[in-house]
């Protein structure tokens, strides 16, 4: 009896020992404490990176007193569209981040695992701070490029224009923040370098989009406009929009963030029905140029 009694107390000392190996496992490994990657402390961390104080003072002293130039989603400069050499198409995904803009569609991410399909993702810093542990999770996954959404999710100006009733980076200095930090915060995190920005609402001045060319940034705007932004779209109707508008070399833009919008719903049909005709899905960085009509190639 004193035997078994032994034995039974070894085998559940030996399943608690492998319990709790298996929940250390399970937690994501961090490169540092979460909160060091916020968006202030991050910021604060940056004021005293001499690499990127001085970059800094020597872009927005030559922005400061500039004219911002045209105001909009295609502006002089902005990528619009992939090489059409094939029907490559590239679906991208904003994660807008904000008050009403944290939200992950999970299933959306599911359906784009399970059917292989690689996509461009351009996430805001703030989205990072509300869904740190998603975003890592993404970033390991090589079926998506991270890219960037810029810091706090502004439109990017260098004389605090808005767009759909937020409000724009106030200055050059903010908008090098917008575009440059949020850079430097998801390399930090993910080890891997943005090239492309999208400004929030894609609405982006001349003079913000010649800021980021000069340090070799990319901005990308789309073609085609899914929709699902709309209030209460349906999935019909994004669906509609997507396969109406769609062309060899076609950016798709749709959200991440919103599980309560049709996304997903709407890429359940779109997405067989875009293969049927022979389109190949791709992401922004499998492409390594930009000619003078804002072509990736």
């Amino acid at each position: 009896m004193f035997k078994l009694i032994v034995y039974l107390i070894k085998c559940k000392f030996q399943n608690v020992l492998a319990f709790i190996l298996l929940f250390v496992i399970s937690i994501p490994v961090f490169p540092q404490h979460v909160m060091e990657f916020s968006n202030a402390a991050f910021l604060e961390k940056l004021k005293k990176d001499s690499s990127y104080t001085e970059l800094k003072r020597k872009i927005v002293a030559r922005y400061n007193h500039s004219e911002p130039g045209g105001w909009g989603a295609f502006v002089n400069g902005i990528v619009e569209e992939i090489s059409n050499h094939h029907k490559y198409i590239a679906l991208t995904f904003d994660g807008c981040g904000g008050k009403n803009g944290n939200g992950y569609d999970k299933e959306l991410i599911d359906f784009l695992r399970h059917e292989k399909i690689p996509a461009t993702l351009f996430i805001s810093g703030k989205w990072i701070d509300a869904n740190f542990a998603t975003f890592i999770n993404l970033s390991r996954d090589t079926l998506f490029d991270i890219e960037n959404h810029g810091l706090n999710h502004k439109p990017c100006s260098i004389n605090g224009k808005s767009e759909y009733g937020i409000q724009g980076t106030k200055s050059a200095e903010e908008a090098f923040d917008e575009i440059v930090a949020n850079a430097r915060k998801i390399k930090s995190i993910t080890n891997s370098d943005p090239k492309f920005f999208r400004s929030a609402t894609t609405f982006i001045d001349e003079a913000c989009v010649k800021m980021a060319s000069e340090m070799g940034i990319w901005v990308v705007s789309y073609n085609v406009l899914a929709g699902d932004a709309v209030p209460d779209a349906a999935a019909t109707v994004i669906e509609g929009d997507v396969l109406g508008k769609i062309k060899p070399g076609a950016i798709v833009l749709m959200h991440l963030n919103h599980p309560e919008w049709n996304t997903f719903e709407a890429l359940q049909n779109i997405v067989p029905k875009l293969r049927q005709q022979g389109y190949i899905f791709v992401r922004l960085k499998d492409f390594k140029s930009v000619d003078e009509k804002g072509v990736l190639k």
